[in-house]
């Protein structure tokens, strides 16, 4: 232990330290202060209005007004992407404006934008509407033609029910005779013609047939071509109908269905020249209407263009302007002072810097009053705050999502700066595949600025935001890549000669004749030899399973480690005796010999079955281990690390609880005053003891607390250890997937071009 007192404290592995501040803020400048703060990010405001409502806040009009704005450039970004319009990567250059300035502006583009959108709707309904109108008039007027040439025999059935032969010559005696006199207004037959979705014809059919009880009849023809529907505005199928009928009921009948159905009626007249005069004037007032639309939309897109190229300077302004009132909200507003008081937390290292953004808030706000900063004592726990920059960012953030470090706790983060892409090289090593990856990042890490600047997608955000991850990741991929001897699936004769030769001088196929050893062994990584020999697969098998024990040892050794500098940190001597050592003993009495049996193995070539040793050294410890023998004294040293894991259990689970209950026994009476100044025998200063500035100590929620701890430990040593077997079975199925893709892949197709090749030229 006295060689890790003398270690170093690791302050620079730890979250920075924090400071309780107040300021009290003259109203005039409470608004630029806070925004120069927020610049700055290294002050955490605590909310001192929660008993209030969001709408019982001071500057709730504020946050309203900036939520309006909010709401209209999310309604411009909708019309950008609805109307395809490309807004610039890069904002122009304008001068700055004020919020009020803003706010004017963004209702003027509103108010235009959704004028130009209401008279391009009812310009596009119009459009719509002569647009059914010239195919009604194109189908319904062959309709009528056929009919004028007394085309009775065309005459069309229903689906459902069949006509019968009186009715049929009924209905061609009334269309003959309303033809014959050629007036709608006369009591002879009538028709009307309109338009109607294809999918409610048959419908349609059906029902004028029962509310006419079959004195009608129905001539339909598609439209030809998908129309855009007034009213939906999408584009649908319709059919072209014409409804012949005699009588005023039966028209009020067929009008009224014909409105619950959602067909559009359209006036054709029955002479031809009538109807091709109609034509001609719908045609000629399409082709303005399509004229005025490309116009408008021209128009439109225009101003789509003159919003699209501030919209993202815009909107990150009023984001700023929101998050500057919603902060303003969190502070108590002094009526008789006319000042804002706030409170929270701030890095130490960052006060300087604090009241230098405070002293530039007094001055550019012009007011006669400073802003005061002074720091107070309080017994709330601090927030963590560690300090990162374009690198560490990434590798933090990764360990965030996970789960935040409490305050003063030793940040995992520096450590996954190696450990996150170097296991990742040990999943997918292959160098080839880590030069692409490489190039990759290298041209996010020199566009930097460049696409810091702009907008990016989602996936490209992401990538860019972790361009560091991927460059570490790309780099010891390469690494690894060499020592698998992998170049997309294909061994290279990198470092020398393979250490492997032909059994005999004059064969060529080394998988059948099989190898030698002839040299010394290759000088780094696998050697290129093993690559498609019959034992490829067992060897790296092998290899890399036992190479992902030993690193999952290593890294759970680690967080142990880690553990004992925090508890050595905040001066908790219980956690280092009670959880401390008996984690180490537990773990390495286990699987730390594992590894050690794997080091064994490989250095003396011993062909011994660690699974055999591993699984008797728990059913059998005193049983011989015969030809698994791999050191002297084994068996002997198999049962003392049993019996130090089996005793390290309760080690574990029982000592601290009962030593906790003791001292807070000795604390209420009186008899450990002289423990309450340190922190390592403060039984309120114990994370895993009961809370703080608590009374009462609940002796089983700390026990069962202690025993859930001991239970997770123990399983997660044996499941942490299998979980790093995945570094094995992914490199494995990254090597044989690759292997498959160049073999099955790329050189059957290079095989198959070749040999046309060769045809072509015989």
């Amino acid at each position: 232990m006295g060689v890790f007192d003398r270690l170093p404290p690791m302050d620079h592995l730890r979250s920075e330290k924090m400071c309780f501040v107040q300021l009290i803020i003259p109203a005039e400048s409470a608004r630029v202060a806070v925004t120069y703060l927020g610049e700055l990010g290294l002050l955490q405001f605590k909310d001192l209005n929660e008993d209030k409502s969001p709408f019982q806040r001071i500057f709730v009009n504020q946050v309203k007004r900036c939520a309006e704005m909010a709401r209209k450039l999310r309604f411009f970004s909708d019309q950008i992407n609805k109307a395809g319009v490309r807004s610039s990567v890069r904002p122009a250059l304008e001068p700055d404006i004020d919020l009020e300035e803003l706010e004017a502006r963004l209702g003027e583009h509103e108010h235009e934008l959704l004028e130009m959108n209401t008279n391009s709707d009812k310009l596009q309904q119009t459009y719509n509407e002569l647009l059914e109108f010239k195919l009604v008039l194109t189908k319904a007027g062959g309709i009528l033609a056929s009919s004028h040439n007394h085309a009775t025999s065309a005459e069309r059935e229903l689906d459902e029910n069949v006509y019968d032969r009186e009715v049929d010559e009924g209905n061609a005696y009334l269309l003959e005779q309303g033809v014959h006199q050629g007036s709608s207004g006369n009591s002879g037959v009538r028709f009307v013609s309109g338009i109607i979705l294809k999918s409610k014809a048959l419908a349609f059919e059906r029902m004028l047939f029962r509310a006419t009880r079959g004195n009608m009849l129905f001539n339909q023809a598609p439209a030809g071509e998908p129309v855009t529907d007034p009213i939906s505005g999408e584009e649908v199928e319709k059919t072209v109908f014409v409804v012949f009928f005699s009588g005023e009921q039966a028209k009020a009948k067929i009008l009224k269905i014909c409105d619950s159905f959602g067909a559009s009626c359209y006036p054709v007249p029955e002479e031809m020249i009538k109807q091709r005069q109609i034509f001609n004037e719908v045609s000629a007032r399409l082709s303005d209407l399509e004229v005025t639309l490309d116009a408008g939309i021209q128009h439109r897109n225009k101003a789509l263009e003159t919003v699209g190229s501030q919209l993202w300077r815009w909107t990150i302004m009023v984001k700023k302007e929101k998050a500057v009132y919603d902060t303003l909200n969190m502070l108590n507003f002094d009526v008789t002072k006319k000042c804002l008081v706030g409170e929270g937390w701030c890095p130490i290292f960052a006060k300087s810097q604090i009241k230098d953004c405070l002293q530039r808030a007094t001055f550019h706000s012009n007011s006669q009053v400073g802003i005061i900063f002074h720091e107070m004592d309080t017994l709330e726990s601090p927030p963590t705050y560690f300090r990162t920059d374009k690198f560490t960012n990434a590798f933090q953030e990764i360990v965030d999502a996970y789960g935040v470090a409490r305050y003063q706790e030793a940040n995992p983060a520096v450590y996954s700066v190696v450990t996150f892409p170097f296991l990742f090289a040990v999943m997918f090593g292959d160098w080839g595949h880590g030069i692409c990856l490489l190039l990759g990042a290298l041209v996010l890490i020199l566009c930097e600025k460049k696409l810091s600047s702009q907008k990016l997608g989602s996936f490209m955000e992401m990538a860019f935001g972790g361009r560091y991850v991927i460059l570490l990741m790309a780099i010891f991929s390469i690494y690894c890549g060499l020592i698998y001897n992998e170049f997309f699936s294909v061994p290279f004769h990198i470092f020398g000669k393979s250490a492997y030769e032909c059994r005999e001088k004059s064969c060529s196929d080394a998988h059948t004749a099989g190898l030698i050893k002839v040299r010394d062994p290759y000088p780094f990584g696998v050697d290129p030899s093993w690559r498609g020999s019959r034992s490829e697969l067992p060897f790296l098998n092998s290899l890399k399973m036992k190479m992902s024990i030993l690193m999952g040892v290593a890294q759970m050794n680690l967080g142990i480690v880690l553990s004992y500098f925090d508890a050595r940190f905040h001066g908790n001597a219980l956690d280092i005796r009670y959880q401390f050592i008996p984690q180490m003993i537990f773990l390495n009495s286990l699987f730390g010999y594992l590894a050690l049996l794997i080091l064994i193995k490989w250095c003396t070539g011993s062909q011994a079955d660690l699974y055999h040793v591993m699984i008797y050294m728990f059913l059998d410890p005193a049983g011989d281990l015969g030809e698994n023998q791999l050191f002297w004294g084994q068996k002997e040293l198999q049962i003392l690390l049993l019996l130090m894991a089996l005793v390290a259990v309760p080690w574990m689970l029982f000592p601290k609880p009962f030593i906790l209950k003791k001292l807070h026994k000795e604390r209420f009476q009186g008899h450990t005053y002289r423990f309450l100044g340190t922190s390592e025998m403060d039984p309120d200063s114990e994370p895993d003891s009961a809370r703080a500035r608590h009374d009462d100590f609940n002796f089983g929620e700390v026990f069962v607390h202690q025993m859930i701890h001991s239970i997770e430990f123990v399983l997660g040593a044996v499941s942490n250890t299998a979980s790093y077997l995945r570094l094995w079975a992914l490199s494995l199925a990254h090597s044989e997937l690759s292997t498959v893709f160049y073999e099955k892949l790329l050189l059957l197709a290079w095989g198959r071009r070749r040999l046309m090749h060769v045809k072509f030229s015989t």
